[in-house]
């Protein structure tokens, strides 16, 4: 049985080598691999989190950054309400990638979705290539959240699903979801089903 009160469909984009995989293993999971074989299309994690009193199921597909496997991993931005647009704090080109990523998101996936820049492996410090602030500035320009975070030290990768998860509650709050459209990236729960059908109920039993 479904038992929450929304199931979310999130994809996890970017280049190769930025730490997708790592963030998914380390969300669902709880784990960390400091070896992990290159993604092969798309790999899949579920998890349920809690949120103003809503139970939330969060589906999460993880792309190949491969331009080789573009074809089979655009198939997964249908229906996407959660958008994870994931670089590398450490690798310039990633960060430049980021607008055609954006750009691939905005064409595939649903109209309404939260997309969310990423700014992993912050554990390396050191050998950052882009400011904080020069992400922040990307983000701002593309109206995008911006979140900075390790998988290897746990650093806010919590958080950044949390954060995403609200955003889009947010506007299901403020009606700017369509329920109707099949690629919503949302499915009402039993739970959310058995709260309207009660509601009916009540309504159904008012004094005039």
């Amino acid at each position: 049985m479904d038992l929450y009160h929304y199931l979310f469909k999130f994809i996890i984009v970017g280049d190769s080598c930025v730490g997708k995989s790592c963030i998914l293993l380390r969300y669902t999971e709880k784990l960390f691999r400091d070896e992990h074989d290159t993604t092969i299309g798309v790999e899949f994690g579920s998890q349920v989190l809690k949120k103003n009193d809503k139970t939330i199921k969060i589906q999460i597909w993880d792309t190949a950054g491969q331009e080789s496997f573009k074809s089979i991993t655009r198939s997964y931005y249908k229906g996407s309400i959660g958008v994870l647009l994931v670089y590398d704090i450490t690798n310039q080109q990633s960060f430049h990638n980021v607008q055609k990523w954006y750009n691939d998101v905005n064409d595939q996936a649903a109209s309404n979705c939260t997309i969310v820049l990423v700014g992993n492996k912050t554990d390396l410090e050191s050998q950052r290539k882009i400011t904080t602030i020069e992400a922040r500035a990307l983000a701002d320009q593309y109206k995008m959240q911006y979140i900075e975070t390790s998988a290897k030290t746990n650093q806010n990768i919590d958080f950044l699903f949390e954060t995403t998860a609200q955003l889009i509650l947010d506007k299901i709050d403020k009606q700017l979801i369509d329920f109707a459209n099949e690629d919503s990236g949302i499915k009402l729960g039993t739970l959310q089903k058995q709260g309207k059908e009660g509601n009916k109920d009540k309504d159904n039993n008012c004094q005039c």
